[in-house]
């Protein structure tokens, strides 16, 4: 069987390395704000090349953090709007909806599968505070023109990079194109934890210092406390291990676009989409998406083959239960995205011979 992702493949790569990682941790007796999360957190900020990284428990309380702390500075205010697109994961609009504020679903583009910058102006109104984009699949969201938009009517931009770490446009990293950005380390990332974690980045002092409050249940001082925040640190065992494989993530994220090559230059079948890539460097494919009318046929026939693969995702949000108030709304680019939509078995650590035998049997569908 070709797994969808081997963790303990990736795990074993920099085994030795963070063994001695979790066995410095264990041995210092400081396992919560110490020196792992200082050391991780100053060249988390180099990498991305922003001032300041915020590590939290996880991707979704980085965007929570976000907006929340843009609450409390006074930027933001419930019901304001957020513009995001449709075809996200639930989290981005969680992180919005937790906040008392409103998002603004904008279908994708089907070419890129990123929000289309072209809907965007559209659905601007007064109330509108933000653009969040999302960097889905491992693909950069961020044009020139929602860059222009957002100095054009005064708005905030924030990213949602929980899938693109080490994704660049023009030379600079996602992370650290907009005013914010969250970023998620859960163990499948492509920087990932072994568990939950995640890290704010941004250039803004007084958000960074407010998230770091907030994050920690709203003190920036022991025993006083200037928000009503909650307990969501980054701690130091995970942060050790995320600074281990922080120092090989340029390797790893090159050993992703030589598979991605190599499915791209050589799945030929007529009946598959694939992802158009537009510029390598803007792409780090956490995932590798492709697009059949028979989605389901194709992924039985698949796991028949002894082929994993996973759907990112079968329901989009506005079809979700929890959002019941938007099932009523037609977004059909983003539900053809859902309806077809598969990832394929990509990662560092794969093998020519199982690239190899994906491409052939898909060929063969």
């Amino acid at each position: 069987m070709i797994p969808f992702l081997s963790l303990k493949q990736i795990t074993d790569k920099y085994s030795s390395e963070i063994h001695e990682a979790v066995a410095r941790v264990i041995d210092s007796g400081w396992y919560l704000q110490g020196i792992e999360n200082e050391k991780f957190e100053t060249d988390y900020s180099k990498w991305i090349g922003c001032k300041h990284t915020v590590g939290c428990a996880n991707g979704l309380d980085a965007l929570i953090w976000i907006f929340r702390a843009y609450k409390e500075l006074g930027y933001m205010k419930d019901g304001d709007e957020v513009i995001v697109p449709a075809n996200t994961y639930i989290a981005t609009i969680i992180a919005i909806t937790e906040n008392n504020l409103v998002p603004v679903l904008v279908e994708p583009s089907i070419d890129t599968y990123q929000i289309d910058e072209n809907l965007i102006e559209e659905r601007i109104t007064k109330r509108t505070k933000a653009i969040c984009i999302v960097h889905l699949y491992g693909q950069c969201a961020y044009t020139e023109k929602i860059g222009e938009l957002c100095k054009k009517y005064n708005l905030k931009l924030v990213e949602d990079n929980a899938q693109a770490h080490g994704c660049k446009f023009n030379g600079v990293m996602t992370g650290n194109l907009g005013d914010a950005a969250g970023h998620s380390f859960y163990p499948g990332k492509n920087l990932g934890a072994l568990g939950d974690a995640g890290a704010v980045t941004t250039n803004d002092t007084a958000l960074a210092t407010c998230i770091r409050s907030l994050a920690n249940y709203g003190s920036a001082k022991k025993y006083v406390f200037e928000y009503v925040g909650r307990n969501s640190r980054l701690d130091e065992l995970q942060a050790a291990i995320l600074d281990v494989k922080l120092h090989h993530l340029d390797e790893d994220v090159q050993l992703r676009k030589d598979v991605a090559r190599y499915y791209v230059e050589n799945i030929k079948n007529p009946k598959i989409v694939l992802p158009k890539i537009f510029d390598w460097d803007q792409h780090v494919f956490h995932l590798f998406p492709i697009r059949c009318e028979k989605r389901d046929r194709l992924q039985a026939y698949l796991t028949e083959n002894g082929i994993g693969t996973n759907i990112h995702y079968p329901i989009p949000p506005h079809k979700q239960e929890c959002y019941k108030e938007w099932n009523h709304v037609s977004l059909p680019v983003t539900e053809l995205i859902h309806a077809t939509e598969l990832s394929i078995p990509m990662s560092p650590v794969m093998t020519e011979e199982e690239i190899r035998r994906i491409v052939e049997v898909i060929n063969n569908f």
